[in-house]
């Protein structure tokens, strides 16, 4: 790769400081790569364009290199790093057995916290190492008296707070297999995704907080136990104080208080380098959500690369980053324990209404070295004249930011109002790697609206409609090489068509990912909006079906579409287009009946932002909704670039779409 001359691009709105730069880890494991596994290229162990291209030419020496500097304890060793390339079925580290819980707890301080526990009260208690330790030891105990043996589910319909770590640690550490929802999806919604697996046991808790109230989830928690017919038990935790109903029909129950406070010896199972770890649910855009699953090994390399590495975590450090359950982030942010920094939980509304600003104050009480959010959570602040700075944060180098493209007019806020020497990540990844394509590291300038770079071990492209790679141009976002964490397969496909269907069905032997993305000359990564029909909303993946299920099944709607569009500032509009039955008109009585539903029947997130009546809804010829082509129209597309009117079952619908996209950007671009 060559480093192209100053002049051929603009300048950085943000650039390390040498000192801390050559300080950092990632720097360090350039100097013990360079010294150990003879990476070619690396002079200055602070150039990350060469330590990149080393990573991906040789993918085998860089992956071994990160198995070496992090010392993977495995209890029998690898026979080799790579033993099979091609995607899908690249197998890693054949012959080597470990356990990511073990990597997970061997780090901790003993007396040092390992998890925080916030919510939006500002109420918070830890859980030192050795705490979190002993209670994982005996929930797994507790497990095992439960029925769960090596490969059993256990399923989790829990907010984010530290009884979601643990029973994912134990779950893990007997070689079980994990599924989490938040409990803002309804228990259809819940259940949809977890009787797939069959599971054996189900933690949930009674209730959760956001924006001021407690969230009763008592009744919801029983229907989605009785809604899996293979529980043999169920742990009930008290989270906000409400009383469990006694006796039922709801099986065998087991209280969290009694399961955790056992003294227990935690007994880790090594397991292969592939066994299932999780499984990690898409957003169900079309039918029921796919089972998405991770191994062991592949998410402990790709994770400790992520957050080692290009997050410069280490003992010492704390991580508060704002997710649910659901959302592939909360996964990422359990596994701040594999560096031996400290992981925050939070519960509740990342702007409540009574203290919109609370996590800075969170933050700031807690010296909170990496923040992590949304762009969303950004541009709100701003709207809402939020001053972080009004707390001390101080503390505060690194601002992490995910879920959609953000846009450069947030990168002098965060400037202004976070601090001038805190860097602002944006970073792009997926549920279905668990990790990032392209991010930030101690080591790389930022660009604002742009990501600063391809991340580590990452053979990032992107491709023309011809798929050839091209550079300063917008393209397909793809993978040429495999990925520790790319999945093993997706639940109940025993074949494997529909994992190939999904990335490998447009480019053969190359992961193609449903992102619009440029790479730059100057080495950065400017993402541009899904390319497919996936809902993106502050930062959190929805499925569309979802949506159309709760309201479609309203007698007065006879069919709904929903549609999410970035939008040229930054924000993010997601309308709800609905055809009325006959005689019907959309009123503020129906549009309340339509709200209400969707947030009782999927969750409060799918919420749309606005409702609008339509005549019709455009398919294609064999009756499949049109969700691409209207997003693209709403966001200014012109029509015949779009799609062909042949293929459509109602042209006239398309010009309606199209006007009502041009129409809204024109309104847009007159207000910036």
């Amino acid at each position: 790769m060559t480093t192209p001359r100053p002049e051929q691009y603009p300048e950085p709105f943000f650039t390390p400081d040498p000192k801390s730069a050559a300080h950092s880890r990632i720097a360090d494991f350039a100097r013990w790569a360079a010294r150990h596994r003879g990476a070619e290229g690396i002079q200055d162990p602070t150039d990350y364009r060469a330590l990149y291209q080393w990573s991906v030419t040789d993918l085998e020496g860089f992956w071994a290199a990160v198995w070496e500097y992090f010392d993977i304890d495995a209890t029998t060793e690898y026979e080799r790093v790579l033993a099979e390339e091609t995607m899908p079925g690249a197998r890693w580290f054949p012959g080597a057995t470990l356990n990511y819980a073990h990597h997970a707890l061997r780090n901790l301080q003993p007396d040092a916290p390992a998890i925080t526990a916030l919510d939006e009260t500002g109420a918070c208690y830890e859980i030192t190492g050795r705490e979190l330790r002993a209670r994982v030891a005996s929930i797994a105990a507790s497990l095992r008296d439960l029925g769960v043996g090596q490969g059993d589910r256990v399923v989790g319909y829990l907010p984010n707070t530290p009884h979601a770590v643990i029973a994912f640690l134990a779950t893990a550490s007997l070689g079980a297999v994990w599924s989490v929802c938040g409990q803002d999806y309804a228990p259809k919604a819940a259940a949809d995704r977890f009787a797939q697996l069959e599971p054996t046991v189900l933690i949930t808790a009674d209730g959760y907080l956001f924006n001021g109230t407690t969230h009763d989830r008592r009744a919801a928690s029983l229907d989605l136990a009785a809604a899996l017919p293979t529980l043999k038990a169920t742990v009930l935790v008290d989270h906000v104080g409400l009383a469990w109903p006694e006796g039922g029909d709801s099986g065998l129950t087991v209280t969290w208080e009694d399961a955790v406070s056992r003294v227990e010896y935690l007994t880790i199972a090594p397991m292969p380098f592939d066994h299932p770890l999780w499984v990690v649910f898409s957003s169900g855009t079309t039918g029921l959500p796919k089972g998405i699953v991770h191994g062991h090994g592949g998410v402990l390399l790709e994770h400790l690369k992520t957050l080692g590495l290009h997050t410069d975590l280490g003992t010492g450090d704390r991580l508060l980053w704002y997710t649910t359950t659901h959302w592939m982030m909360w996964n990422l942010v359990v596994s701040t324990l594999l560096t031996g920094a400290t992981t925050c939980t939070y519960d509740g509304s990342p702007v409540p209404l009574a203290r919109p600003d609370v996590l800075w104050e969170l933050a700031s009480r807690h010296r909170v070295t990496v923040f992590g959010t949304s762009p969303q959570y950004l541009l709100t602040m701003a709207k809402l004249g939020v001053e972080p700075s009004a707390h001390d944060l101080s503390a505060i180098r690194v601002v992490g930011c995910t879920g959609s493209a953000l846009p450069a007019s947030a990168y002098p806020w965060v400037s202004d109002h976070v601090g001038a020497s805190v860097q602002l990540a944006s970073t792009s990844g997926g549920t279905d790697i668990v990790s990032g394509f392209a991010g930030s590291a101690s080591t790389t300038p930022v660009w604002a609206g742009e990501l600063s770079a391809p991340s580590l071990g990452v053979a990032l492209a992107a491709y023309d409609a011809t798929g050839t790679a091209v550079l300063d141009q917008v393209g397909e976002l793809v993978v040429t090489r495999p990925m520790p964490s790319m999945p093993l397969h997706f639940w109940n496909d025993p074949g494997g068509s529909r994992y190939r269907d999904a990335y490998f069905g447009a480019y053969p032997g190359v992961w193609r990912h449903g992102d619009w993305i440029t790479l730059t000359s100057h080495g950065s990564v400017i993402v541009h909006g899904r390319s497919d029909a996936t809902l993106n909303r502050n930062g959190v993946r929805l499925g569309s079906a979802d949506i159309h299920d709760v309201v479609e099944r309203l007698p007065e709607i006879t069919e709904a579409l929903v549609i999410g569009a970035e939008e040229p500032d930054g924000g993010y509009w997601m309308p709800l287009f609905v055809v009325l039955a006959d005689g019907v008109d959309l009123d503020d009585s129906l549009r309340v009946r339509i709200r209400d539903a969707i947030r009782t029947g999927a969750s409060p997130r799918h919420v749309p932002d606005e409702i609008l009546a339509v005549r019709a809804l455009p398919h294609t010829k064999t009756g499949k909704k049109l969700e691409i082509p209207v997003k693209r129209l709403l966001q200014g597309a012109p029509a015949e670039q779009v799609l062909n009117p042949e293929a459509v079952d109602n042209p006239d619908l398309i010009a309606y779409f199209a006007r009502l996209g041009a129409e809204r950007n024109k309104r847009s671009a007159r207000d910036t």
